[in-house]
């Protein structure tokens, strides 16, 4: 049985005996599970080929509005399942035109792990996240979503902190995401749990052109070995760790290979220092540049989840961010799915003129 909304209350459905929605893509964790990291590839963006006028994504849509001005359009009437390959390769141009793109209404939930997998594997090879679940029944391309009174994984995972972490998924890879699909499940029975998704294009943008020309040609450090220990830490034998941590160094600010937009390509979570910069300055432009990104709510939007709610972002030019602000216990349940692409592109290659090996003292201690 599921509950039924009352006239005046708009309710998400959920079953009156408290089991999931979709129990077959509940979350596994297998402690001795592995898998390689996938080596080098050439990716050619599906965005490349794509109709500019996206005749083929459009033709069935009914309604459609951006969310806001610098990021994020909802639709109405468009199936993702139901989409050509012509009609893929403007999904892809579209998200990288606007960062994200909310689908209302849609069957993807229940075509199965297969028909999802082909889909988005469209936009390139799928990620296998190093401690996340995957479903119980399903591949570990899959990526569970899960928070529950019966599983506080998640909620452990952000104790003492803020839960509003803005990031780009898997940074520290050496080939990065690129358009990723979320599929809600099952929601919060009230309002809550939605996602922000903030523009880096914009963020880039917001800055002055001096500072934006110094960013230029500058490289951080991206790690996932935070969340690799707090996954030990909180859950112990039991931790999942299918690969190594990762750590790779990227530009801080991408072009993006369709648009040629530039984005800034930092974010608080897996970002942790400036190449070539000391300590205390790296930490002193990375806190500036994490707090532009928090603050900037004039170029980020807000994804609220309904049934059949399917969101495609566009990961290059996009920070996001959970939300735990409904009641701890209720059932958040969706999946990720999410394709690598290609290896960020700097704005502008910085020239080493070697100056700093002609300081005695930092060639002496290694720091160049």
């Amino acid at each position: 049985m599921v509950s039924v909304a009352s006239p005046n209350k708009v309710v998400r459905p959920v079953k009156t005996d408290g089991s999931p929605l979709y129990p077959d893509y509940m979350p596994f964790y297998d402690p001795l599970e592995k898998v390689e990291d996938r080596g080098p590839f050439e990716h050619v963006d599906p965005g490349h080929r794509a109709d500019p006028a996206k005749p083929n994504l459009l033709k069935h849509v009914t309604k459609m509005f951006d969310i806001s001005p610098h990021v994020g359009t909802e639709i109405y009437g468009a199936q993702l399942s139901q989409l050509s390959p012509e009609g893929l390769d403007e999904l892809a141009l579209m998200a990288a035109e606007r960062g994200c793109l909310v689908f209302r209404d849609q069957e993807f939930a229940d075509i199965g792990f297969e028909a999802q997998k082909k889909i988005v594997s469209h936009f390139g090879p799928l990620h296998i996240h190093g401690w996340a679940p995957h479903p119980v029944n399903g591949p570990p391309e899959h990526m569970i979503i899960y928070d529950h009174k019966d599983d506080l994984r998640v909620r452990k995972s952000w104790a003492r902190k803020s839960p509003i972490q803005f990031h780009t998924d898997q940074s520290p890879e050496p080939q990065t995401p690129g358009t990723t699909f979320i599929c809600m499940l099952e929601s919060p029975s009230g309002a809550g749990g939605d996602t922000i998704v903030s523009s880096s294009v914009r963020a880039y943008q917001r800055l002055s052109p001096l500072f934006r020309k110094r960013l230029e040609g500058l490289w951080a450090v991206h790690s996932n070995n935070d969340g690799a220990t707090t996954e030990v830490k909180n859950n112990g034998t039991n931790a999942v760790q299918r690969r190594g941590v990762l750590t790779n160094k990227h530009p801080v600010v991408i072009v993006h290979p369709v648009t040629k937009q530039k984005a800034l390509y930092v974010n608080p979570v897996y970002t942790k220092r400036i190449v070539g910069f000391d300590e205390e300055e790296s930490d002193y432009l990375l806190k500036f540049l994490f707090d532009h990104i928090v603050r900037g709510q004039d170029f980020s939007c807000r994804v609220r989840y309904e049934p059949g709610t399917v969101l495609v972002w566009d990961q290059r030019i996009t920070n996001h961010s959970q939300t735990l602000d409904y009641f701890p216990g209720e059932r958040r349940h969706a999946f990720r799915l999410t394709p690598i692409a290609n290896k960020p592109i700097p704005s502008k290659i910085d020239e080493d003129d070697n100056e700093c090996m002609q300081e005695e003292e930092r060639a002496m201690l290694n720091l160049c």
